[in-house]
């Protein structure tokens, strides 16, 4: 289990297909490999104040130490990870 809870979330995942998933209220972001979907809705709220209502965890093959969290928040809430 992970012990520094601070340092759950590496940084969001930009990508096409990521991106457009904010148009669902779904947000990818790199998380660490012992990282749990309570530790990243914790770590959303602190950082991005919004309350992710569903998390799926998605293990990368080309990775040993980070995953990606498939988030969804509650309605009318949205993180700006791009400028507009």
């Amino acid at each position: 289990m992970l012990q520094n809870k601070t340092n759950v979330i590496i940084k969001p995942w930009i990508a096409e297909k990521a991106t457009n998933l904010s148009k669902f209220r779904q947000y990818v972001f790199l998380v660490r490999k012992e990282a749990n979907s309570k530790q990243i809705k914790e770590e959303l709220k602190n950082i991005y104040n919004v309350h992710a209502i569903k998390i799926n965890i998605l293990n990368r093959a080309s990775s040993k130490s980070e995953k990606k969290a498939v988030v969804t928040v509650k309605e009318g809430e949205k993180i700006e990870i791009l400028p507009q």
